[in-house]
């Protein structure tokens, strides 16, 4: 069984005896037997494998607990299909994720929720039988990381994770970019914990200032919906520090971004100065 060698700011009592290369497995309850071998393969494993760890099974009654306040029953479906292998990595390597037969989420969109669910130091590779959306693996890494320790994860912040991924999704598929979707995601929300912004005007200040800089272009619903996420994220308790720690390598690519709005109003707000003095001066002058 794997426990994971680390206290998160949303569970309690965690154990803290992890030991790096400890593995943990979740398998989608419905796949079928030849289903079942074409997964295990991608995930490099075999039956005699399993019998070493954890197995649990995701079924899909949890899917839809966690996924009906954003997708389509339709969309979810009616088999669990999405299975992970889940191993401790050490300390200070981050999360790490690797897709096969992923369609629909990003190996950037899982590394960017999971660090907002409070996992750490892990590689996780997510499978498919086929070609499948993976929304719903989501879903069974925080249920592995909660066998892991032995504790629950906040229900608002498997709620909040499950909600961002989701909203990536959406983003990705509007502008047809998912790695500037996981881009600007990764953005605004560092700049709303950051700076502690709970004001819709400001929040949707932050979306659009990215989104320009970026290139992208959003609909009025897609902006609600990011301001939305980044209500309900800016509500919780998250630990910034730690999200850019676990998904270092979107928010070293973020560093890069020149999206300084307080520098633009302070240039606006100088040139506007500059003619009020030049006006100020020539009625001056008459007087």
């Amino acid at each position: 069984t794997l426990v994971v060698g680390y206290i998160p700011a949303n569970v309690k009592n965690v154990k803290a005896d992890a030991e790096y290369g400890d593995t943990m497995v979740t398998l989608g309850a419905d796949l079928n037997a030849d289903e079942r071998k074409t997964v295990l393969g991608l995930l490099d494993l075999t039956e005699d494998d399993l019998k070493t760890m954890t197995v649990l099974g995701i079924t899909n009654q949890d899917e839809h607990d966690y996924l009906d306040d954003y997708l389509p029953a339709s969309v979810i479906g009616t088999r669990a299909l999405s299975s992970i292998k889940l191993i401790k990595a050490e300390d200070g390597t981050g999360i790490e994720v690797t897709t096969k037969n992923i369609s629909y989420c990003t190996e950037a969109m899982y590394v960017n929720a999971l660090a907002t669910a409070g996992i750490k130091d892990a590689y996780v590779t997510v499978a498919g039988p086929f070609s499948i959306s993976g929304t719903a693996a989501l879903v069974g890494t925080m249920k592995a990381y909660e066998e892991m320790t032995g504790e629950d994860i906040d229900e608002d912040v498997k709620d909040a994770a499950t909600n961002e991924l989701v909203v990536t999704g959406e983003i990705a598929e509007a502008i047809g970019d998912s790695d500037k979707a996981s881009e600007l995601i990764g953005y605004v929300k560092n700049e709303v914990l950051e700076k502690g912004l709970k004001n819709e005007d400001e929040i949707r200040k932050i979306i659009e200032d990215a989104a320009d800089e970026m290139g992208v272009t959003l609909s009025k619903d897609e902006i609600d919906s990011i301001i939305s996420i980044m209500k309900k994220l800016g509500g919780l308790n998250i630990d910034l520090d730690n999200i850019k720690d676990q998904a270092k390598g979107l928010y070293d690519k973020l560093e890069g971004l020149n999206i300084d709005t307080e520098k633009a109003e302070g240039v606006w707000n100088n040139i506007v100065s500059f003619f009020k003095n030049i006006y100020n001066k020539i009625i001056d002058a008459f007087s």
